[in-house]
């Protein structure tokens, strides 16, 4: 999955939102060393993508991609992943997608001292350039997988792949949406960042929504 979802996943705290996008930039980060609710956060990372990754949904999903471009269909599918999240926000959390950006920007802009440097330079740009709005529109999903592969250092055919995906959205997106909820009742299931100590109305967003609270 990608960072929005990774974040829509967390926890309503600055730690758990630092944690839960931490996955995506944990190479060399002392681990043992991190705030308990950060560790939390990253076991969350992590379970959602071994969740993600051996999925039936996610499989098919790959195949549908052409020989060329299946060995990078994970990372299409990661931030194609976050577009669909954005559609069918309203399904999914009963707080406007507005005000859980601005909530998501405000909690990573706190918590940049405690992430390691190339994250917290990353997050910059993602506030910055309000990526996760700019994830709604389907095209500029096409130019956010164009610099991913302008960034592998070896020739490939990942540029483009953007007219690759537009005849196979529907399908795409079907697949999706059989298995986002699997996902949600997974991390719900596993509670990986329930703490003893932490005040019952602290539950995210989309825990309050899917349990008719």
């Amino acid at each position: 999955m990608n960072h929005l979802a990774h974040l829509f996943l967390a926890q309503p705290t600055t730690e758990s939102r630092v944690g839960n996008l931490l996955g995506d930039f944990a190479k060399g980060v002392r681990t043992d060393q991190l705030a308990p609710d950060i560790q939390r956060g990253l076991a969350n990372h992590r379970a959602v993508d071994a969740f993600t990754d051996r999925h039936p949904e996610v499989a098919q999903s790959r195949e549908l991609f052409s020989s060329q471009r299946r060995r990078f269909s994970g990372i299409a599918l990661d931030v194609l992943y976050d577009h669909f999240l954005i559609r069918h926000w309203s399904t999914y959390s009963s707080l406007p997608f507005d005000d859980f950006i601005r909530l998501i920007y405000s909690d990573l802009d706190k918590g940049r001292s405690l992430m390691p440097a190339s994250m917290a330079q990353v997050v910059g740009r993602i506030i910055r350039h309000d990526w996760f709005t700019a994830y709604s529109d389907f095209y500029n999903i096409g130019s956010a997988l164009d610099r991913v592969a302008e960034r592998i250092r070896f020739q490939n055919a990942f540029g483009g792949v953007i007219k690759e995906i537009e005849p196979l959205h529907d399908e795409l997106e079907a697949h999706f949406l059989r298995f986002f909820p699997e996902l949600i009742h997974h991390v719900q299931a596993r509670n990986i960042e329930l703490a003893r100590d932490k005040p019952r109305d602290e539950t995210p967003y989309w825990i309050r929504y899917n349990r008719g609270s």
